[in-house]
Parts: structure tokens; C-alpha cells; sequence
């Protein structure tokens, strides 16, 4: 039976085509994965098929039930994960998952088998607010209140953005899990790795549906745009000009020891990745060294000035791009430009000038006047990267950069780090992708607040006997003791 029936379904926002004549189908129990580009209309898609949005022409069945007539009925049958986190962050654990049982007149004992795998995972923090969490017990939290219910088929856009490799991996044996129990699923992910564990996969790119078929082979006839080649760079760095130098730093919040007396020195120019599992230290450490966060204890030097005596001046020799603010959404793009290099103490002549020296570089001319809030993901990525190298800083920190973006706007957004990193800007980069640490001069890896190993990729990689950054990552997060908590 096909419990998903999509027929010449089109959405427009203005002129926009956001969908246009989209037409597939998924079957009882198959684990059915939607992949494109940032903006390719897939979580237009989903907000349709799970009621919450119209299309403008064309009809959908979902579980047989059409979505505009029995929009009711379909809403009590399916579980949904929207691509921004769905929780509620002031409630707790359990008062979240409580809510949404109540939500669907049920009750976490009544469905608790279902859930059980994933919730006792996240259950000793079941008193904890769920904004506390880290990102892959959110995902955790989040399936759990979307499967509360028992749904026929769960709809999941984008479910580890932000997640570790090891949180993803065990994220997706329990859809395996969930597939073997006869639920459907659909889910999308900008993940190839996590596109080859469905049963088929659906490739749409500006509003199309451009091919389905199994992943080996949507991913081969595609692959200039779902696996684009890796980049290569010639770099010197031979030199001893450290642009941070950190001795036995180390932050505790009471009796917890976030991060644990680490050490570690980075070039001028260098691309340095920083990577560890959710809850290993990353944040804190990487907030101690813009001068955010006060020290512990340690030593920690960037741009030759100590992040505890000269905190303010460290600010300004540096640039800074968060994971989860960078942009002011309701300012256009020029005004957040302008803003931020005002805040840089950058001149109003020079500001103009770099302004359209930006525009025209990143190619975003013609959206110089566009809300921020408008622009797809990847290019709101590469406009924040730009904007926090506005001033020529002499290291920026990029915390967890490309979250959600395809591909291809990946490897764009990697090769403006290069450009950076030519001009003598040292990065400082955390990430979850394993592709992009191989992108990096050199990595460590924190586990439990220490930094378990540092090396180049290739060092590494023959270190831990490894084919990739992927399972030297896995070796070591795997040793971890401490919950990402």
C-alpha cells in the first residue's frame, strides 16, 4: 500500500516557484529520503503533506487520507520533526514529552515501548530544561515527542543538523529500528552518508522532482551536485608566528570540569579544527578564547594578548561566526554588513567601498537590499563568514559553520575559508563533518574536556589505523564517560 501519494503539487511565495508539479509516492514501512540544495523546496514539502500549509495546485494522500479535506484526522497518524528544533525549551525533559502525550490523549505509559530505546537515553536528564540539552539529546527528546503518539509515518526534516558523528549514527539505527516495527518514514538530510541508509531517495532541486531511485544510483547520476570533489591547498607553515597559544586551560562551573587542562599551539594562516563530541568541552573552550568566558585556570594567548588581563582587546583582533546567531534576520543585507563593520570600528568610506567588493565576490548583488531573513541557509552561511572577516581580524572562530547546508554550499563556503586563510587569517573551526575536518592544516579531538589527540588528518588517520577522519572520530568519542549533557 502506498501511504504517501504526492500529485502535481506547486507551491509559489510571490514569484518564487517554490514547488512545481511535484509528483512521487512512498510505501508502507520504507524509509523514503528527500535530498537536494538549501532552498529546493523540501521543507515546503513536508509542511504541506503534514497539513500545515496549502499547496496551490494539485492533491496528497497521506496514509489514504487527503491532506486538505482530512487534515484532522492525518494530524492524530503522523509524527513530525521540523527542521528548527520543535521542543519546548523551558519545560523539562519530561514535561515535554508529557505535553505532546497529552497533546494526542495518551500518556508516556501507555506508548512508553515504543520510545524506550531513545528516551533512556535522555531519561536521567529527564528534570533538565530542554534548551539545556546538547544538540543530539534534543533530536533524541524531539523523536521521542514525536513518536509519543505512535504514529503510521514520521516526517523528519533535517533531524541531526548539529549533531555529532556518534549521535547521528546512533540516531539512525534507531530509525532502523523504528522501519522494522512497520513505521514510515520520510526524512530528509544533507547528509549523503545518511542518504545511502534509505530505501530510496528523492532528489529535488529548484522545486523538482529531478529522479528517485536508490540511493547508489541517485547518488551517481547526481553526483556533481550531491558529492562534489574535495578541495586541495598548498600550505606553508613552517614558521613559529603562533596566532593562539594555549597552556593547561581549563574552565570548571562548580564541581564540573568542562574543559580539563588543555595545550595546543596554532600557526599564522593555519585552518586548526577543533572537534569533539556534544557535551566535550568545544563551546566552552572556544568562549574562553574570544575572551567570553573568564578562565579557571591556564594560560591562553590570542593574537599575543591573554584572554583573562586583555579580554576587550582580544575582541577587537578577532572575527567570530556562531552556529546559532550571526545575522540580524530583519535587517537587509547591507545593513547587517554596515552594522557589524561599525561595530568593528571600520571607516564609513571604507565600509561603502568593501561593501560592494562583497557583494559582487559573493555574488549577492542583486539581493543587496533582500531582508536577511529571505536568503536560503547556505547563502546566509557564506554572507555571515563574510561579514565576520569584514575587518581583516587576525583569526576568526567559526563554531560549527556549514549546520544544515548541502554539499555543494559546503565546499563554496570551504573555499572562502581558503581565500582567508591565503590572505594570513588564522581558523579556528569546529564542525560535525568528518569531510571538512580532512579540509584542516590540523585537528584535535576533545573528549571529557581533554584534547585526546592532535595531528594533521593524514597523522592522524595512520595513527588510529583509519580510513577516514569519520572512524578516527568514532575510536575516540566512543572512550567518552561523561554524558553530552
Amino acid at each position: 500500500m502506498e501511504m504517501v501519494e504526492v500529485k502535481g503539487i506547486s507551491k509559489c511565495y510571490g514569484k518564487v516557484e517554490a514547488l512545481k508539479n511535484v509528483s512521487f509516492s512512498v510505501r508502507r514501512g520504507e524509509l523514503f529520503g528527500l535530498i537536494g540544495p538549501d532552498g529546493a523546496g523540501k521543507s515546503t514539502l513536508f509542511r504541506i503533506l503534514t497539513t500545515l500549509l496549502l499547496a496551490d495546485s494539485g492533491t496528497a494522500t497521506v496514509g489514504g487520507r487527503d491532506v486538505v479535506r482530512d487534515y484532522k484526522a492525518i494530524r492524530e497518524q503522523v509524527g513530525y520533526m521540523p527542521g528548527r528544533f520543535s521542543l519546548y525549551q523551558d519545560l523539562t525533559v519530561e514535561e515535554n514529552l508529557d505535553f505532546f502525550a497529552t497533546v494526542f490523549h495518551t500518556t508516556i505509559q501507555e506508548n512508553y515501548d515504543l520510545v524506550k530505546d531513545i528516551y533512556q537515553q535522555i531519561e536521567p536528564f529527564k528534570k533538565r530544561k530542554a534548551g539545556a540539552l546538547s544538540g543530539g539529546m534534543k533530536q533524541k527528546l524531539a523523536l521521542s515527542c514525536a513518536l509519543i503518539h505512535k504514529p503510521d509515518i514520521l516526517f523528519l526534516d533535517e533531524p541531526t543538523t548539529g549533531v555529532d558523528p556518534v549521535s547521528r549514527k546512533e540516531f539512525w539505527e534507531m530509525l532502523q529500528r523504528l522501519k522494522a516495527q512497520g513505521i514510515t518514514i520520510i526524512a530528509s538530510t544533507p547528509i549523503m552518508d545518511e542518504a545511502r541508509l534509505c530505501d530510496r531517495i528523492a532528489f529535488i532541486n529548484e522545486g523538482e522532482i529531478q529522479g528517485i531511485d536508490t540511493p547508489e544510483q541517485i547518488l551517481k547520476r547526481f553526483s556533481h551536485i550531491l558529492c562534489p570533489p574535495g578541495l586541495e591547498r598548498e600550505e606553508d607553515h613552517t614558521g613559529n608566528d603562533y596566532a593562539i597559544e594555549v597552556d593547561n586551560l581549563t574552565k570548571s562551573f562548580g564541581n564540573f570540569t568542562a574543559v580539563d587542562h588543555i595545550s595546543f599551539r596554532v600557526k599564522r594562516g593555519e585552518i586548526f579544527g577543533f572537534l569533539g563530541a556534544n557535551g566535550a568541552g568545544k563551546t566552552t573552550a572556544m568562549r574562553m578564547l574570544c575572551g567570553l568566558s573568564k578562565p579557571t585556570s591556564g594560560v591562553a594567548k590570542v593574537a599575543g594578548l591573554d584572554v583573562f588581563r586583555e579580554s576587550e582587546r582580544v575582541k577587537k583582533h578577532i572575527g567570530y561566526m556562531s552556529q546559532k546567531f550571526s545575522l540580524y534576520e530583519d535587517l537587509k543585507v547591507w545593513e547587517n554588513i554596515r552594522l557589524f563593520a561599525g561595530i568593528y570600528g571600520m571607516k564609513e568610506k571604507e565600509i561603502a567601498t568593501k561593501t560592494d567588493e562583497l557583494l559582487e565576490r559573493l555574488g549577492l548583488t542583486a539581493e543587496r537590499d533582500t531582508l536577511v531573513k529571505s536568503l536560503p541557509l547556505g547563502w546566509k552561511q557564506k554572507l555571515a563568514f563574510s561579514v565576520s572577516i569584514f575587518h581583516e581580524p587576525k583569526i576568526v572562530f567559526l563554531d560549527e559553520p556549514t549546520g544544515g547546508v548541502d554539499p555543494v554550499t559546503r565546499r563554496q563556503f570551504w573555499e572562502l575559508i581558503y581565500q582567508a586563510a591565503d590572505r594570513g587569517i588564522t581558523v579556528f573551526v569546529t564542525t560535525h563533518y568528518m569531510d571538512e575536518a580532512e579540509y584542516c592544516n590540523r585537528i584535535s579531538i576533545m573528549v571529557d574536556g581533554e584534547i585526546r589527540a592532535l595531528d594533521t588528518p593524514a597523522g592522524l588517520k595512520k595513527q588510529f589505523d583509519a580510513e577516514n577522519m569519520d572512524d578516527v572520530f568514532q575510536q575516540l568519542a566512543r572512550k567518552a564517560v561523561r554524558k553530552a549533557d
